[in-house]
């Protein structure tokens, strides 16, 4: 299930990034974002911008599936239920929902 709260996605960050044995500083000079920015994103002060989040990723060696999920339950991965959710969006969201997954996917063929 997508995480909503960015609390819990800078959680998802903070676990992943001492794991790979990276300080803050030493991650975001990484990522090429400022100190202060990748503290605000791992505190869930603040959402982070796309991009950032796929820098992010990249030296996290993660993909943004892991930041940005929790367990998924069955009627979430629903292709069915999916397409019905965007179908009610205006199309200026569906817009942006497909710019997310195209940034998604081409993120996931660089990682692998």
């Amino acid at each position: 299930m997508l995480i909503t709260e960015m609390r819990t996605m800078g959680e998802n960050i903070y676990k992943i990034r001492k794991a790979v044995g990276l300080s803050q500083e030493e991650a975001a000079w990484q990522a090429g974002i400022s100190d202060r920015a990748f503290a605000d994103i791992e505190r869930g002060a603040v959402t982070p911008r796309v991009d950032s989040l796929l820098k992010i990723c990249r030296v996290l060696k993660v993909t943004p599936d892991d930041l940005l999920t929790v367990e998924d339950t069955e009627d979430a991965m629903d292709p069915d239920n999916i397409m019905q959710q965007l179908e009610v969006l205006p199309p200026r969201d569906k817009k942006t929902v497909c710019r997310i997954v195209d940034a998604y996917v081409r993120s996931v063929k660089e990682i692998l």
